[in-house]
């Protein structure tokens, strides 16, 4: 942030990858119909439906945890996660400017739910676990009006708010064990509840709708049945389903113009349901829990969020679903794009490893292996195989085309793999382990065959670069040193021991540099022939560097690591050129394409950024 306050030029940001599937009805569908708001890390992002183009509110310093739409579209809310004994903002967007109209500080630590008033005259916060008081705001003065603690000290962590669909003063707030309806008295600065009566049905609600015409609220439990509340009486008027209940709990309820309900469970179930007796209509399975459902004007089409980082279309005449955006919804560990194109690339994280089209940010490929993790991966020069490193030690070559399994090493590291790299010539591959060995394979049609196993390193291999004539490579580890090694002969040419954990080492296209970096927020500049150091820089100001990459042409590099910025270096004159803000976690890897054109970069939330890469080849 520093940066772009000291008028360094700002990358442009093309297409962000990801979304926050954990946060409930945290996908929403603008009132003009024709763009989705959804959270990634601490950004909103809205996307153009049609054509797919982005917008980014940038705003919040932690993860987005809660969205609320008001009802004619000139407002959107936002509110977040903080460290503990700070605030916790609630941001109200100008959507039209798409700038910060209101900044809200009352909560702390985190802010659990938000949600206008049908004329937006009020919004209501809701605070977390470590906060638990309900504030309501005036939007116009932007002040808050009244506070008050959202349940009693006898009863559980309320987890919910929904304003009435009519009146102004009348919301809902429930939980674990408590369900109450507050009317607010504007002339005395109050707001005052009262307590639903459930009966014997003692419940944990997650989601509250209410009924059109204001005469019921329905609340889905963690039980899996929902609760029909008369909203006169506050009496329970109805439950059910009494039999088939949603496993795993309702995460989210929707209801239609008719009456019928819509609801997400946590197993992954999207159904349909009666509104007299709770019995399903339809359903459909679809991969990990629903977390939101978005409803697109009259709720013949709807959208629906996972746990899983997918979104779905879904049409309510035949609840048939269309997959329309995948993500990865863990850390992505590596990024690497296919040599000679700047079409596609792939990315590995916990569990799978996926081919995407640069342009359209389309997941081509996924291939998955289930309860391992991918630490790393690299696409052969000649394009025939993607080889991966996994923590059970194996390392896993795969076609790039139909994704399936071609070849397995068994028990290539006792430590897990952690890194790997494949020379220009496509016969050999470069792997390191957890316990800082380094193995040559050779790739025969049917076959491998292990050339050498060197031992030098005392900690993990982090990273492993080949150079373009096969016949050496540089690795890193996690004990602070470098090595330069012959893979002909199998010896080691160089060795340098720095005080730092190295997270990533590479060469200079000219390859008469290598560039290390890693936790000692440096990045250094060292001769291939003796090893010593030519230049440091000071990379970052807090956090490690966990990924470097310079440009085919040598004339830039690029850096990111725990400070969350994107920077473009001048080799030469080693500065900064501009930097990228927009990721709300770690980055974990870079890359350029080889034409210039394009800039990738990951994060741990999960999140693969496109930039415009600034300085495009003379070519």
């Amino acid at each position: 942030m520093a940066l772009a306050s000291q008028g360094v030029p700002q990358l442009e940001l093309e297409a962000v990858i990801g979304f926050n599937g954990h946060v409930f009805s945290g996908l929403r569908v603008h009132p003009d119909r024709e763009h989705l708001i959804y959270p990634l890390g601490c950004s909103v992002i809205l996307q153009r439906i049609e054509d797919g183009k982005q917008e980014f509110l940038h705003g919040h310093t932690h993860n987005v945890t809660c969205i609320s739409v008001s009802t004619s579209g000139s407002y959107i809310a936002s509110g977040q996660v903080t460290i503990m004994g700070s605030d916790a903002a609630v941001i109200i967007w100008d959507y039209v400017q798409r700038t910060i109209y209101a900044q809200l500080l009352d909560h702390k630590v985190k802010v659990e739910a938000l949600a206008f008033s049908p004329n937006e005259k009020y919004l209501v916060s809701l605070g977390g676990l470590d906060d638990g008081r309900i504030v309501v705001w005036n939007i116009e003065t932007k002040q808050s009006i009244c506070g008050s603690m959202a349940s009693l000290r006898s009863a559980g962590h309320c987890l919910t708010v929904q304003f009435s669909n009519t009146d102004d003063n009348v919301f809902v707030s429930a939980g674990s064990g408590t369900l109450r309806v507050w009317e607010l008295d504007l002339p005395n600065r109050k707001i005052r509840p009262t307590e639903c009566q459930t009966g014997k049905l003692k419940r944990t609600v997650k989601c509250i709708q209410f009924s059109e015409d204001d005469q019921f609220i329905f609340c889905g439990t963690t039980s899996g049945d929902i609760m029909k509340i008369n909203l006169k009486t506050g009496l329970l008027s109805d439950s059910g389903p009494a039999k088939d209940k949603y496993s795993m709990g309702v995460n989210v309820l929707r209801i239609l113009k008719h009456g019928d309900l819509l609801v997400g469970s946590g197993s992954g179930t999207l159904a349909l349901c009666s509104r007299t007796n709770f019995k399903t209509l339809k359903k459909v399975q679809l991969e990990k829990g629903v977390t939101s459902i978005a409803m697109r004007g009259e709720g013949q089409q709807f959208f629906v969020g996972t746990e899983a980082a997918q979104m779905y279309r879904c049409g309510y005449d035949d609840l048939k679903e269309e997959l329309i955006s995948t993500s990865h919804n863990s850390a992505v560990n590596d990024v690497v794009i296919v040599y000679g194109t700047s079409e596609l690339f792939a990315t590995c994280s916990e569990k799978d490893i996926r081919l995407w089209h640069i342009n359209t940010s389309k997941e081509l490929l996924r291939i998955t292996v289930p309860n391992m993790t991918c630490n790393s991966l690299d696409i052969m020069v000649d394009g025939h195989s993607i080889i991966s490193a996994w923590n059970d030690g194996k390392i896993r070559v795969f076609g790039p085309e139909s994704g399936l399994l071609m070849h397995i090493i068994h028990n290539a590291h006792r430590m897990g793999v952690k890194a790997i790299a494949g020379t220009r010539d496509s016969k050999r591959m470069v792997s390191g382990g957890g316990d800082g060995q380094v193995c040559v394979w050779e790739l025969q049609p049917h076959g491998h065959r292990l050339l050498e196993a060197m031992k030098k390193h005392r900690a993990a291999i982090t990273c492993i670069k080949i150079k373009s004539d096969s016949k050496e490579c540089v690795t890193a580890s996690a004990d602070g040193s470098w090595i330069i090694w012959d893979i002909v002969r199998f010896v080691s040419l160089q060795m340098g021991i720095n005080d730092t954990h190295f997270r990533t080492v590479c060469y200079h296209p000219e390859e008469y540099h290598i560039i290390t970096s890693g936790t000692d927020k440096k990045v250094i500049y060292r001769d291939v022939f003796d090893g010593s150091a030519i230049r440091e820089l000071e990379a970052s100001q807090s956090g490690s560097i966990n990924g470097v990459h310079v440009s085919q042409d040598g004339r830039h590099f690029v850096t990111g690591g725990d400070d969350k910025l994107v920077k473009v270096w001048d080799y030469i004159k080693g500065v900064v050129t501009h930097v990228g803000v927009a990721h709300s976690s770690s980055i974990t890897s870079i890359k350029i394409c080889s034409n210039n054109r394009i800039l990738i970069s990951t994060s741990a939330d999960g999140a693969i950024l496109r930039w415009r890469f600034p300085h495009p080849s003379a070519s």
